[in-house]
C-alpha cells in the first residue's frame, strides 16, 4: 500500500502548491460532502421542493450508506494522509510542503470516504428524478445529460476537496465514489416509506445493536478500532481541530435517531392531517428555507465536552429533525401564508 500512499501524497502536494488561495473553495466543497448536509440539507430540499418520496430516499440511502461506510472502515482501516505522512517517516525522507485544515483532522479509518461515498448514494435519486423531468420536456441527449454531469463534477469536486485538505488518499476517494453510486443505484428502489411504528423502532434499535456486536467482536479479537483516533490525536496541527462529531459512533448516533424521529413523526396526529394536503410552491418554498436555516443552526449547538452528553444532546437533535421537516415546519408555513395562498385537498 505505500505505492498507493506516497503516490497520494505527492497529488496532494501538487493540488496544493498548484492551487495556491483557493482553501476557502475546498472547504466549502468539503463541507457539502459532509455527511451531515444530507440530513440538513439534501433532505429538506429534496422533500420540499423536488417530491416527499424522493427526500425520504435521499435520507434513508444517506443514513444506510453511512452505516456501511462506518462498517467498511472497520474491515477496510485505511491510513489518512495527515498522519501517515509522519508515522511512515515519509517526511523524514524527503521534506513535505503540505498543510492541514480544520477539516483535515478525522478521526475515523480513511478507506472508503465517507463524503464521496454517503453523498453519492443520497444524491443519486435526486438526479435520477431530474433526468426524468427533463426527459419528459426535452428530447435533447445533451439535455438530458445535464444533471449526471453535475452529480459527477459534484463528486469528482469533493473527492479533490478531501485529497486537498489531507483527509484521503486518491485511492481511498475513487473507492467512496465507486461504491456510493452503486449503492444509489441498487437501493434507491428499496428504501422504506411509511411503515408501522414498531418497523422504525426495530430499524433504530437494529442500526445501534449491530454495529455495536460488530465492535466488540472485533476489539474482542484483539483489533484495537481505536488505533485511528490515536494518531489523528497525535498528529493534527490543532488540538482544537479534534471534532467530536468524527468519531466513529457519532454517525451511528445520528442514524439510528434520524430513523427513530421518522417513526415518531410518521405515527403523529399532525402527520395524519398533514398528509390530507399539498403545499403550494410559496410554501413548499418557504418550508425548504426556513429548514435550511433551522437545521443548520441546531446541528451546530449543544456541542458539550462531556462525552456522554454530547452522544444524549445529538441523539435528541437528529431525532428531531425529521419531525421538524414533516411536521412542523409545514404546519407553521400554513398557517402564515394559508391565508394569500390555500393548500390544495388531495
Amino acid at each position: 500500500m505505500d505505492v498507493f500512499y506516497t503516490s497520494g501524497v505527492q497529488f496532494a502536494e501538487t493540488l496544493q502548491a498548484a492551487l495556491p488561495g483557493l482553501e476557502s473553495f475546498w472547504l466549502w466543497v468539503t463541507f457539502f460532502g459532509d455527511p451531515k448536509c444530507v440530513f440538513i440539507i439534501y433532505f429538506p430540499l429534496a422533500y420540499f421542493l423536488l417530491d416527499k418520496k424522493v427526500g425520504l430516499t435521499v435520507l434513508w440511502l444517506g443514513l444506510i450508506s453511512e452505516w456501511l461506510n462506518l462498517i467498511s472502515k472497520w474491515f477496510l482501516f485505511g491510513e489518512r494522509p495527515f498522519w501517515w505522512i509522519f508515522e511512515s517517516g515519509f517526511s523524514k525522507k524527503k521534506e513535505v510542503f503540505l498543510r492541514q485544515f480544520p477539516s483535515s483532522c478525522e478521526t475515523g479509518p480513511g478507506s472508503p470516504s465517507g463524503h464521496c461515498m454517503i453523498t453519492g448514494a443520497a444524491l443519486w435519486p435526486v438526479v435520477s428524478i431530474l433526468t426524468r423531468q427533463i426527459a419528459q420536456k426535452s428530447k435533447s441527449w445533451i439535455m438530458k445529460a445535464v444533471p449526471f454531469k453535475v452529480y459527477f463534477l459534484l463528486l469528482l469536486a469533493v473527492g479533490l476537496s478531501r485529497i486537498f485538505i489531507l483527509a484521503h488518499f486518491p485511492h481511498q476517494v475513487i473507492g467512496g465514489i465507486l461504491a456510493g453510486i452503486s449503492l444509489g443505484w441498487l437501493l434507491q428502489s428499496w428504501v422504506p416509506l411509511e411503515r408501522g411504528l414498531r418497523f422504525y423502532l426495530w430499524a433504530s434499535f437494529s442500526l445501534l445493536l449491530s454495529a455495536t456486536v460488530i465492535y466488540w467482536t472485533l476489539i474482542t479479537l484483539g483489533i484495537d478500532l481505536n488505533w485511528s483516533m490515536k494518531l489523528a490525536m497525535k498528529w493534527c496541527e490543532n488540538p482544537k481541530w479534534i471534532r467530536m462529531d468524527t468519531h466513529p459512533f457519532a454517525s451511528l448516533c445520528r442514524d439510528a435517531a434520524t430513523v427513530l424521529g421518522l417513526g415518531l413523526a410518521f405515527h403523529s396526529s399532525s402527520y395524519t392531517q398533514l398528509k390530507r394536503e399539498r403545499l403550494g410552491w410559496l410554501q413548499r418554498g418557504w418550508c425548504a428555507i426556513l429548514a435550511l436555516v433551522m437545521l443548520y443552526l441546531l446541528s451546530g449547538i449543544a456541542q458539550p465536552q462531556d462525552v456522554a452528553l454530547w452522544y444524549g444532546l445529538n441523539f435528541v437533535k437528529y431525532a428531531s429533525f425529521p419531525w421538524m421537516v414533516i411536521i412542523l415546519l409545514p404546519k407553521a408555513v400554513q398557517l402564515l401564508i394559508s391565508p394569500g395562498t390555500p393548500s390544495h385537498t388531495e
